[in-house]
């Protein structure tokens, strides 16, 4: 089955192999071996400093690693903006909710490009935000928002950036000293071509509030990045995740890193997108607002999104819905994964055969 829907992803047989590691105690010196190693090549991939920044690794989804990252790097005086052009913008505002971090809003409608005036004006008005909180690739509908425009604000303001970055790490650009960011999280199980269990978080080292806020026992980032800098972990972590985790990044590294990866999804992405035009599909977003990693596209009129995706499920193909009021509306295609361009063109071989056209 070719999975086109915005992680967990197809992983190449020498990743799946890695499932195939020796039974590990989390306690023993070869654990910590892997678990270095893995942060190495995490913070190699951007090329960052390990004096100044961190990747502090958990084990969970990439949602663990947002709310570890929201509510540790948030001190009990400080306040929250959250940028919302999204559901998983949307999902930050309830993580902050759940922790009863002070917080604010800046809503825009799903797949709208982020008003940078109003950014501007709300920072402005309210002089008590410490941080804001974006999504890099706002996978509800494939925007990529402009890190760099909110980083620039950022820094001009003295506010921290925080950063969901579960479906951009590993193949968008991320200047992370040059935008200013203070902590991004991320997951395995997408642009790494990873799996499911282990996410992490990128974070400087000097951003960690001086007086820990203890939001939370298992989500504590502060005490993962503690015991992790000491060769040690605060909880039993999902080892076999990491032994997949590290051959996922070794493979990454083999194939030329973010920048190789961004030019093959574009390469699949654009194929799609135009053959889909030949078709009559539309596609939601112009390429230049798009992120390399997923596009979405309307939905034929005389086709349901259940209909499609069975007859393309029987086909060997899984894409996916809209969420929410998008859900009759769009349906996405992600190009993440062990992919190739021969897939993709017998997926839209399979689109071709659908009684829609």
């Amino acid at each position: 089955m070719i999975l086109l829907n915005p992680g967990p992803v197809n992983l190449s047989h020498r990743v799946r192999e890695a499932f195939l590691g020796p039974d590990l105690c989390h306690r023993e010196s070869e654990f910590f071996d892997l678990q270095d190693e893995i942060k190495k090549q995490l913070l190699a991939a951007y090329k960052l400093n390990p004096e100044k920044w961190a990747a502090v690794l958990l084990s969970g989804s990439g949602t663990a690693a947002i709310e570890a990252m929201i509510s540790s790097l948030i001190p009990i005086q400080g306040k929250l903006l959250i940028i919302e052009n999204g559901i998983y913008g949307e999902r930050i505002t309830k993580i902050a909710q759940i922790h009863k971090i002070k917080h604010t809003t800046l809503p825009h409608s799903w797949g709208e490009e982020i008003n940078f005036d109003q950014l501007e004006q709300t920072l402005k008005k309210d002089s008590k935000i410490t941080h804001i909180a974006v999504i890099h690739h706002e996978t509800t509908t494939g925007r990529l928002n402009s890190l760099e425009i909110i980083g620039r604000i950022c820094q001009q303001k003295g506010v921290q950036l925080l950063v969901d970055g579960v479906s951009s790490f590993g193949a968008e650009l991320l200047s992370f000293d040059h935008w200013g960011i203070s902590g991004l999280a991320a997951t395995a199980n997408k642009c790494l071509h990873g799996a499911p269990g282990a996410a992490f978080v990128i974070v400087q080292r000097d951003s960690f509030p001086e007086v820990p806020p203890k939001r939370s026992l298992y989500l504590d980032l502060a005490s993962y990045c503690q015991e992790q800098d000491q060769r040690g972990t605060p909880f039993t972590p999902a080892v076999q995740s990491f032994y997949v985790l590290l051959e996922a990044l070794q493979e990454f590294m083999d194939l030329g890193g973010w920048r190789a990866r961004k030019n093959h999804y574009r390469q699949l992405g654009n194929l799609v997108e135009q053959e889909f035009k030949q078709l009559g599909i539309k596609p939601l977003l112009s390429r230049k607002d798009s992120s390399c990693v997923l596009r979405s596209y309307y939905l034929p009129e005389t086709l349901a999104y259940e209909a499609l995706h069975d007859q393309l499920k029987k086909r060997g193909f899984i894409i996916y819905a809209g969420q929410g009021k998008l859900n009759t509306k769009i349906f996405r295609v992600a190009t993440m994964g062990a992919i190739t361009t021969q897939d993709m063109q017998q997926f839209i071989m399979a689109v071709k055969k659908i009684k829609f056209i």
